[in-house]
């Protein structure tokens, strides 16, 4: 109230008698209404039932009508090749495709609204039919929404009424996408063109991508992940063309000179982004398995030639690591892979049917590089695992697609480490996924692993969830849960969650009861859901700062703008050594500062903090604390462990550019690699030297960093020219990814050595005019 308001006594009195008197007025009248109706018997208020119908949607479906299952009819009319025939005429292409669906549902509330998603499509014939009476219901109108919706809006006469069944009949047609997406063409080459306009020799194949909101330009549906159901499917396809889909093939005859039914088996119960079928030419390499039958399909040259026998040899390995690994077998009987000459992304994993990149799944031996083997590992390791995280249990609502994204990445590094234990690649994986993750999240437009429901909800913003953060940080902090409470204990938690949520889906809160579970049946303590909602549900990591002279600790978050304010704060799991003792786990569950024997350096020793790096956060430590780890590092790298190696330089670069230490203390970091053989620390160092050199670039600084860098590969360059100088590779993928590097640093940076071997393999190869299988490639830094 301000100062200059006030009141008169007189006033205020009269206002307390009008106020009294009111109130005892409506006293009086409820006890003579209560005494007037007490020998009646009134009409009770009306009630408003859970059955009335609800309003219209925004951009999510409502969960009035719930999905069964769908007999969808499909008809490309693509021609797989047009041959020129001298005196006839030849067949214009049709990008043309018609079908019709039949879904089947149950309603839940009263409704005489169907809302479903339809993009692109001409849809006709609307038939809905209560399955419980089989009485058709009157269609009165058919709407489409023209915004990000896609809605297919379907009034009715009469209302459907819960707790009944009821299907919908729609046709449809469509043009087949040039663009990748939902349904679309795809061509190659068969042969060799006889002349420049030869077009002979030029094929087409039709294939679908519909990941994530695709399926709605292919046939009308309930297109959301949590909308499940059964799929019946037919495809009827050009007579000498092969159609593959989700199931295994059930039938197929002829029904026309030109075409060919082909009808599949039931799908299991999945969710529309799932739904896949590709129709072409192609011819197929078979894997070993037990139980399912596993057939590899690509272009009919690169199977005759082999080119499939690879990711053939290994995919019945993946599988069955899987299988044993979740203690659940894969559901289908069948298992197709098909490396398709254009996809975006690179692979897709739809149940019973992944689809790949070319590139990605053929290897050609003598040309192929060497380590082309993990890039095909590692995308069907990956793919392989969502046939359980995604396909069998589905993340609830794209915000966390990192449910299915992170685990398969997480999965993916035992798989390849099993399947290929000669590769030891599984330490690069991790340190790749950490590095990207580490990149991303420490900029100011980062976002958390978990966004709100409500902040995703259009196309475009779910496709925007496809990024680093879902795949690099959901494996990564998967992999640092695992180090907290066990990984035995771990993938206990993992097992329950996987069977008793199949052909479910889940929220993150599910993840973690089912990894609690596991804790607490083990004796364990930790607090799963408090522990990871931090990690989870906030944006960014944490810089952990350790003063080892007094156990000093506190927690930043870590932003390369160090102008930048945050109060976020998170439960840090941190496992620390030192060069007296072994390892030891020590949270830090405040934002504040706080002491801690464990990080004083009592005698002089170095503190190690964050061991392996199993943790999702950088490390700053005292000035003196860096330098007797330094030093640790030019007497005795192998006292440290190898991903701290590499860490230990990363953390100090980075920290650099955050303005948190000096530039010196992160160009110190490096004076140990004249000793380290090792790749991890030397991609490390090399990675983070690139932003140097472009800075000193064309300045007086250039050629003494150069220097510096000659004298700090030379050793390790020598290490290799027994391989190097001789056109050979390393045995291990670790080495040959380290021989890769160090031939850049050196030959970029003017080693006489590289130089000179660089000279002898370019004269070698322009003398023999042959392929340059023995150059080594060299690009500069």
């Amino acid at each position: 109230m301000r100062k200059d308001s006030y009141i008169s006594k007189a006033v205020a009195t009269a206002f307390v008698v009008l106020t009294v008197s009111a109130v005892a007025g409506i006293v009086t009248m409820i006890v003579l209404y209560n005494t007037e109706i007490s020998t009646m018997n009134p009409t009770p208020r009306p009630t408003f039932p859970s059955t009335t119908t609800g309003p219209p949607p925004i951009m999510r479906l409502p969960r009035n009508l719930m999905p069964e299952s769908y007999e969808v009819f499909l008809q490309p009319q693509l021609y797989t090749r047009i041959i020129e025939v001298v005196n006839v005429t030849s067949p214009n292409q049709t990008m043309l495709f018609t079908g019709n669906s039949t879904v089947y549902f149950q309603c839940v509330q009263r409704t005489s609204t169907i809302y479903l998603h339809s993009k692109d499509l001409t849809v006709s014939d609307p038939v809905v039919i209560n399955q419980n009476r089989n009485e058709i219901i009157r269609v009165s109108t058919l709407k489409y929404h023209e915004d990000e919706s896609n809605f297919l809006e379907i009034q009715l006469n009469d209302a459907l009424e819960a707790e009944s069944n009821y299907s919908l009949f729609l046709a449809f047609k469509g043009e087949i996408s040039e663009n990748l997406e939902a349904l679309y063409v795809s061509s190659y080459l068969q042969g060799i063109p006889a002349h420049e306009s030869d077009t002979n020799a030029e094929r087409f194949l039709a294939a679908t991508n519909m990941e994530p909101t695709d399926a709605r330009r292919v046939f009308p549906c309930f297109d959301e992940p949590e909308l499940k159901a059964v799929f019946y499917v037919t495809i009827i396809h050009r007579r000498d063309t092969i159609a593959l889909g989700n199931a295994e093939i059930l039938g197929s005859n002829i029904i026309h000179d030109d075409w060919k039914c082909t009808r599949f088996y039931p799908t299991p119960r999945m969710s529309t982004y799932l739904f896949a079928f590709t129709v072409s030419e192609f011819t197929s390499t078979p894997s070993p398995h037990e139980r399912v039958e596993i057939k590899t399909y690509t272009r009919p040259e690169a199977t005759a030639a082999g080119h499939a026998q690879y990711a053939a040899n290994i995919t019945g390995k993946i599988l069955k690591f899987y299988e044993s690994q979740f203690e659940i077998d894969y559901l289908q009987k069948k298992l197709d892979q098909i490396a398709l000459p254009d996809l975006n992304p690179a692979a897709m994993e739809n149940w019973g049917l992944v689809t790949y990149q070319e590139g990605g799944l053929l290897y050609e031996e003598g040309v192929s590089s060497l380590l082309h083997k993990e890039v095909i590992a590692i995308l069907i390791a990956h793919e392989l695992a969502h046939q359980w995280f995604g396909n069998l249990v589905t993340m609830e609502w794209w915000n966390e697609i990192w449910l299915n994204e992170g685990f398969a990445t997480y999965m993916s590094y035992f798989a390849v480490d099993h399947v290929e234990p000669s590769f030891k690649v599984k330490d690069i994986f991790v340190a790749s996924d950490l590095h990207t993750a580490f990149k991303e999240d420490a900029l100011a437009s980062s976002r958390p692993l978990s966004p709100q429901q409500e902040d995703v909800q259009t196309t475009f913003e779910i496709i925007e969830m496809f990024d680093s953060i879902t795949y690099s940080k959901g494996a990564i902090v998967l992999r640092m849960l695992a180090d907290i409470v066990d990984e035995r204990v771990f993938n206990k938690g993992i097992k329950m969650y996987l069977w008793d949520f199949r052909y479910k889906n889940t929220v993150q809160n599910n993840l973690w009861e089912y990894i609690q579970k596991a804790v607490d049946e083990d004796g364990g303590h930790t607090k799963v859901a408090k522990v990871m909602y931090t990690w989870t549900n906030q944006t960014g990591y944490p810089v952990i700062t350790i003063n080892t002279t007094n156990g000093e600790i506190y927690q930043k978050h870590f932003l390369f703008n160090d102008s930048s304010e945050s109060s976020l704060w998170w439960y840090v799991p941190i496992r620390v050594m030192s060069n007296t003792s072994e390892s030891s786990l020590v949270w830090l569950d405040t934002s504040g500062t706080v002491k801690k024997d464990e990080f004083i350096s009592k005698s002089g020793e170095w503190i190690l903090a964050n061991v392996n790096y199993t943790g999702y956060y950088r490390v700053n430590y005292n000035l003196e604390n860096w330098e007797r780890l330094l030093t640790q590092l030019e007497t005795n790298p192998h006292r440290i462990p190898l991903m701290n190696r590499g860490q230990l330089v990363d953390d100090a670069f980075n920290l650099a550019r955050a303005k948190l230490v000096d530039v010196t203390l992160a160009l110190n970091s490096t004076r140990f690699l004249r000793n380290e053989k090792a790749y991890l620390p030397w991609e490390s160092a090399v990675r983070n030297l690139e932003y140097f050199v472009l800075m000193f670039d064309r300045s007086e600084l250039y050629g003494p960093m150069q220097v510096y860098l000659r004298e700090k590969v030379r050793g390790l360059y020598n290490f290799f020219r027994i391989y190097t100088d001789n056109s050979k590779v390393p045995e291990d993928h670790s080495s040959q990814h380290n021989q890769i590097t160090v031939v850049e640093v050196a030959c970029s940076n003017g080693l006489p050595e590289c130089m000179t071997m660089a000279r002898k393999m370019f004269a070698k190869w322009m003398n023999n005019n042959t392929n340059n299988n023995d150059l080594v490639k060299v690009r500069v830094i």
